[in-house]
Formats: C-alpha cells, sequence, structure tokens
C-alpha cells in the first residue's frame, strides 16, 4: 500500500494585502477579548487609587488652572480668544490629552502585556482595540466635564457640537495611527517613550492649546503647519459654535492618515512576533 506524502512548505506571508486582511479579521475576531482586557485594565487602574476616576482629568485641570493663574495675574497677556478663558485652555489641554494619550495607547498596552505575549498566542491586535476602548472610556469622563465647564460659563450649545463626536474620533485614528509605528521601537527601546513624552512637551507650545494662534511671526507659520493644529481647533470650535477655519487641513490630515493607518497596522503584525520572540529568547 503506497503511502502518503505531505510536503509542508513556507507559504508566502510577505504580501501586505494578505498581511492586512489577516489583521483585519484579527480585529473584528477579537472583539470580545479586547472589550474584557479593557474592562480588566480599567477595573485594575482605578481600585487601588483613592482618588480613583479623578485621575482621568486632573493633569489637565492642573494645567489650564495654572495658564488661569497666569493670564489673571498678568503674567503673561495672550490674545483674546472669544470664548472665556477658563474654556478655552480646559479645553484645549482636555483635547491635548486625548491626543497624547492615543499616541501613547498602543505603545503602553501592548508593553503591559509583556507577560502573556510570549506565553499565550492570542491576536495581537486585540491590544491595539483593548486600548481604543479604554481610552475612549476615559475620554468621555473628560469631555463629560468640558460640556460642564460650558454650562458654568454659559457658552451656550450650538448645533455643531452633533458633529463634535466625528472630531473625536478622527483624534484617536491619528494618534493610533502614530502609535502603531512607535510600538515596536518602544517595546525595545525604553528611550523611545521618553523622547515621545519631551517631543509632545515641546509641540504642545506649537499647538493652539492654551493661546491662539499670534497673527504673524514664525510661531504662527509653525502653528499653522502643525498636523495638530486643525485636530485641535475642528474638535474645539465644533464644541463652542466658533469659525471652523482648517476644516481642510483636517481632512487632509485624516484622509493622509488612513493609508497610513493600514500600513501601521501591517508594521504592527510584522514585528510585535519577532520582539516577541525575541524577548523569550
Amino acid at each position: 500500500m503506497e503511502l502518503k506524502t505531505t510536503v509542508y512548505q513556507k507559504s508566502n506571508n510577505n504580501s501586505i494585502v494578505k498581511l492586512l486582511k489577516e489583521s483585519l479579521n484579527d480585529i473584528i475576531s477579537s472583539h470580545f477579548l479586547a472589550k474584557q482586557l479593557a474592562i480588566r485594565d480599567i477595573k485594575a487602574q482605578y481600585r487601588q487609587s483613592y482618588l480613583g476616576i479623578i485621575w482621568a482629568f486632573i493633569t489637565p485641570l492642573t494645567t489650564a488652572l495654572i495658564w488661569v493663574i497666569l493670564s489673571n495675574s498678568g503674567t503673561i497677556k495672550l490674545t483674546d480668544t472669544g470664548v472665556p478663558y477658563p474654556v478655552y485652555v480646559f479645553s484645549g489641554t482636555l483635547l491635548w490629552s486625548i491626543i497624547t494619550d492615543s499616541i501613547n495607547a498602543p505603545m503602553n498596552n501592548t508593553n503591559g502585556a509583556r507577560g502573556i505575549l510570549s506565553k499565550i498566542n492570542f491576536p495581537k491586535e486585540a491590544l491595539i482595540l483593548s486600548g481604543i476602548y479604554k481610552l475612549i472610556s476615559n475620554s468621555l469622563i473628560k469631555i463629560a466635564l468640558l460640556i460642564f465647564f460650558l454650562t458654568v460659563y454659559d457658552v451656550g450649545f450650538h448645533s455643531s457640537i452633533l458633529l463634535f463626536p466625528f472630531a473625536f474620533i478622527g483624534i484617536i485614528f491619528f494618534g493610533t495611527t502614530i502609535g502603531l509605528f512607535i510600538t515596536p521601537l518602544g517595546m525595545l527601546y525604553n528611550d523611545v517613550g521618553k523622547i515621545i513624552s519631551m517631543g509632545l512637551g515641546f509641540l504642545m507650545y506649537v499647538t493652539p492649546v492654551v493661546f491662539v494662534i499670534p497673527k504673524q511671526g514664525p510661531l504662527k507659520t509653525l502653528m499653522e503647519i502643525n498636523p495638530l493644529t486643525p485636530l485641535i481647533l475642528t474638535s474645539r470650535n465644533l464644541l463652542m459654535g466658533q469659525n471652523i477655519d482648517f476644516l481642510t487641513y483636517y481632512f487632509v490630515i485624516i484622509l493622509i492618515s488612513i493609508p497610513f493607518f493600514f500600513l501601521g497596522l501591517v508594521f504592527y503584525r510584522i514585528s510585535i512576533p519577532i520582539i516577541v520572540e525575541r524577548m523569550s529568547a
């Protein structure tokens, strides 16, 4: 009787389209796992904290308070913002914190799962989705406080606020796209996280977070070409019913981010297993 011969050959996994399709399929299939991981991390985040959920917005609050004190004391002179300055600066620092959190979320979530990455075989894309779920959960708390500020300072609510969720999603999408590329490097070198933190600290002051774009000078040029500027301004102006001056630039940034997001997924899918193997060697 002739025995059946089976030949195993290495399949070609180098096709970007194939890798992207597999990555998207794993994102969909790992929805439940990502949700459970997010719930676990959110509970653990506040379980041993006395202030609990207050930490979600204490950083933007303290940053805004510093700038309000500087402005009211006359230490710095700021251009008119069109709305009460406390609302302007708090909304800016809050939106900035969402941007920074979305950039850091993939790296922080993947780094936090180091212990199980080398022991359990599961779709690594679940970590990305889990990070997005946690980010949305924490951001909704901050946005609720911002809406309270709008009420207290009698800024009023406008029909444009209905479009804010789309701008909010755009911020998370842009930040996550950047995060996908820095995550593998951040897992290999701790310096990457520190460099990102320092870089974002500098970028905050060339973005209209705590003051408006100057009418002239090199800072005006830097702030206008900064890709984070339309994300902050569009989101803030939709909340407050102001004119949206950077809407075209906003859509350009989002459209450019789409192919880079897919490319980032492929880069993440290829690199993470290699890094996990290196860590467990």
